[in-house]
């Protein structure tokens, strides 16, 4: 197999998906997203076609490999909101798990064995040791990790029983945008701090909320590993790579091992905007860790992977200018 694959995106029109796809097409990769748009955008979806519809419809999805020629996978599809998981499980197994085991089916029917799956430091559950590294303990605390670590225990599995290749990244928190601005985070509800922070500056919301002013940190706020969008992208390229160039399947962390509190995200939105930000304080919100932060050694050992705009200052003035742009585009 050569390394320029015709690659499916599952998801690929959402948020790390549509980036994922702009890095593939511009380093020789044919992208066919496969997204049923429920959260995804088709705005989004500006370097390859667009196949429309449910992982879950086994027929479809075989029909759509065929007609591509699909070569290897990069899995995004996933619903992804904790709090909502807690609500609405069945919702999270059916469509996070259920759809991936039929991927996985249709995969290996078309003799397709290379995948890349977006995975999460949700896996972890609640941190016993800061920094988390990949032997760090998988008990999760919401269905939503429940689910991404089935995936992930599924395809070592698979990949023993049936020659499965498999890289799983495990994401802390992704953030920023697109630097050409052709793209960038758009989430309906949005729960992410930056993108929150940016509205409340632009008056888009009243104010920003500030869940715990108590946490045992610098500032009493929490603290979070904030990766910019556009690294993520490239540590994808890098596994499949990896995974072409025999690489063994393996799991691992995608973050900088710097953490960030919610009030230094506020500062920053302030610096860059040039605006201040309303914010509000609240009490803690129950399962949230004080401090959530990566050790991302094993991935840049392994794919020579090392961040280069996740700086939090290049991560809000992207998502500043992204969200900017979409103000003046309305």
């Amino acid at each position: 197999m050569t390394f320029n694959h015709r690659l499916a995106l599952t998801g690929g029109a959402g948020y790390i998906g549509s980036h994922v796809a702009k890095s593939a097409a511009r380093a020789g990769h044919i992208v066919i997203t496969i997204d049923n748009l429920a959260s995804g955008h088709e705005w989004a979806v500006q370097w390859g076609p667009l196949e429309r519809g449910e992982l879950s419809d086994r027929k479809w999805l075989r029909a759509v490999f065929a007609r591509h020629r699909i070569d290897a996978v990069v899995h995004f599809a996933a619903d992804a909101l904790v709090g909502e998981s807690m609500t609405d499980p069945r919702r999270y197994f059916w469509n996070n798990v259920v759809g991936s085991l039929v991927l996985l089916d249709v995969m290996r029917e078309a003799g397709v064995r290379t995948i890349v799956f977006s995975s999460s430091c949700a896996t972890y559950g609640n941190p016993v040791r800061i920094p988390i590294d990949e032997a760090h303990p998988q008990v999760p605390v919401n269905p939503y990790g429940e689910s991404k670590l089935f995936v992930e225990r599924v395809l070592k599995w698979y990949g023993d029983a049936a020659g499965l290749r498999w890289i799983a990244l495990r994401y802390f928190n992704a953030a920023g945008a697109d630097p050409e601005c052709e793209i960038g985070e758009v989430h309906e509800p949005e729960t992410h701090v930056i993108p929150l922070a940016i509205q409340a500056a632009l008056g888009i919301r009243p104010r920003l909320d500030i869940y715990g002013t108590d946490y045992p940190t610098p500032d009493g706020t929490a603290v979070r590993d904030y990766i910019h969008v556009m690294d993520l992208a490239g540590a994808h390229l890098r596994g499949l790579r990896y995974l072409a160039n025999g690489g063994t399947n393996i799991a691992l962390n995608l973050g900088t091992g710097i953490g960030y509190s919610v009030r230094e995200v506020v500062d920053a939105v302030t610096r860059v905007s040039c605006r201040p930000v309303p914010v509000r304080e609240s009490p803690r919100r129950a399962g949230d860790p004080p401090t959530l932060v990566a050790d991302p050694g094993l991935a840049r050992r392994v794919l020579g992977w090392q961040p280069a705009y996740s700086d939090l200052q290049t991560i809000v003035t992207d998502a500043w200018r992204w969200h900017v742009a979409g103000v003046r585009r309305t």
